[in-house]
């Protein structure tokens, strides 16, 4: 299956890209050492919150790692903990909340507070923006101790008259001008990542493309990394090297987003991608869906026979009783999976 690719990106994607093959990022990044230090190591990482009854458990012992300069996507249906995933990584709410292990890493020492070199976009950029404020004085906040222009801040997210806009309200702006302040906003202490989560969800399809245009150029130009959490496999293909595909709290798929889209091995993946609609199919064909849903934390908790089985099964074709004993992950050459299905 081919997803579509804007032009707008093409030349910047081609540079990226070549720029890392010459580092090895042909290869699986958990797998291998770049000539760079390691940006970000999330180890074994679980976060659970306390319930009425019992804890919850949302995270279940994830791990990946990104190098600086990599683009990595976390890929998955909604409630599959792509943002508690994302929100871990900077202790903001509700995961400030909640009680993590394992262990995070951050230019090799562990994290355990949000750090200035990691910025976040949040998934509502209005309801993430104050009301009350104006948006010059809530980026003055952002900014800390850093020093910058905001004027130019906000003309390197494309936004045009930079001085109304910071006298302006949140409310005076469209969607697609607040996700650029927001942007600003992160970009305002020179971060070394950037998280993006679900970026493009409260906005048109024109704005979408506008908008990840807008970071992948940011992110090219400067040298930054990216983790995006997303469930849109067209904003993934082409814009990232990495993708790691979440369910149920777990990672279930790894590996080069180009092998992942093209040859997916793990059941959940390859039924993601038969749901993005072909629109460039002649024959009329049935949109094809996953049958059921995402478990709930408290269903989990019952199917999953501690970490071991496969929370998955309810939902798969290929099913067997051995997938409610013991499924562990499967690594081989630059992809890793976890099914008792191979290739």
């Amino acid at each position: 299956m081919s997803f579509p690719v804007p032009a707008a990106e093409t030349a910047s994607r081609r540079s990226n890209h070549k720029r890392l093959q010459q580092k090895g990022r042909e290869h699986h990044p958990a797998a291998v050492l770049f000539s760079l230090a390691m940006l970000l190591e999330v180890d074994n990482l679980h976060a659970t919150f306390k319930g009425d009854t019992a804890d919850v458990a949302i995270l279940r012992g994830i791990t990946f790692t990104v190098h600086p300069g990599e683009r990595v996507a976390l890929v998955g249906e909604s409630g599959c903990g792509k943002s508690i995933t994302s929100l871990s990584l900077t202790r903001l709410p509700p995961t400030n909340r909640a009680q993590i292990t394992g262990s995070i890493k951050f230019h090799g020492k562990e994290l355990t507070a949000p750090h200035p070199k990691i910025a976040y976009i949040f998934q509502d950029p209005i309801a993430s923006l104050n009301p009350v404020m104006k948006i010059g004085k809530q980026l003055k906040e952002a900014q800390g101790d850093a020093e910058c222009d905001l004027e130019e801040l906000l003309a390197a997210v494309a936004l045009h008259n930079p001085k109304a806009i910071l006298s302006s309200y949140p409310c005076e702006l469209s969607g697609g001008m607040c996700q650029r302040v927001m942007i600003a906003m992160g970009l305002a202490r020179n971060p070394d990542i950037l998280i993006a989560d679900e970026p493009t969800t409260a906005l048109d399809v024109t704005t979408q493309a506008e908008v990840m245009d807008l970071i992948s150029k940011i992110v090219e130009e400067r040298k930054m990394a990216l983790l995006m959490a997303t469930h849109n496999l067209g904003l993934v293909a082409g814009r990232c090297d990495t993708v790691h595909v979440l369910y149920a709290g777990q990672i279930v798929e790894s590996g080069p987003v180009s092998n992942v889209l093209k040859n997916p091995i793990h059941p959940y993946t390859q039924g993601l991608i038969r749901a993005v609609p072909k629109i460039s199919s002649r024959n009329k064909e049935e949109l094809k869906d996953i049958p059921g849903t995402v478990p709930t934390p408290q269903e989990i908790s019952k199917m999953a026979n501690g970490q071991d089985a496969c929370v998955f099964r309810p939902r798969c074709k290929y099913a067997t009783d051995a997938c409610a004993a013991t499924v562990k992950t499967i690594s081989e050459n630059n992809r890793t999976w976890r099914c008792l299905r191979t290739r």
